[in-house]
């Protein structure tokens, strides 16, 4: 497969496995392009591993790792706005800034409105 088809291939398959809320599964997949690849967006794509990893820890029951991980994604969206892959950063970072809130309002990850998690369109 062609460099451009085989990175766009793992960017949807991470978007596909997200969509299915198997975060670790999406992690996997932006993580094979984050590390395989080199292009323009790398740090918008670092930013999406940790925050799927972030969703990984709260499905399983660690919240700090979660806590750990979404300030980390938020520092990698930094610089970016506006649509970047057809995701709209602007937003994305809203909603994140949400869960970072109640991620400090909670003391246990059962306790997560998971209806937060952003949909990524």
């Amino acid at each position: 497969m062609h460099d451009e088809a085989r990175m766009e291939d793992l960017f949807l398959r991470g978007l596909e496995a997200y969509h299915s809320g198997e975060y670790f599964d999406a992690h996997e997949h932006w993580e094979d392009l984050w590390s395989d690849y080199h292009f323009e967006d790398r740090r918008f794509i670092q930013g999406l591993i940790q925050m799927s990893v972030s969703f990984f820890h709260l499905q399983n029951n660690n919240l700090n790792g979660a806590k750990g991980l979404l300030r980390k994604c938020l520092e990698k969206f930094d610089g970016y706005s506006g649509v970047q892959r057809n995701i709209d950063v602007d937003s994305l970072k809203e909603c994140l800034i949400t869960i970072q809130e109640e991620y400090i309002k909670i003391d246990n990850s059962s306790d997560f409105n998971r209806d937060l998690i952003p949909e990524l369109i």
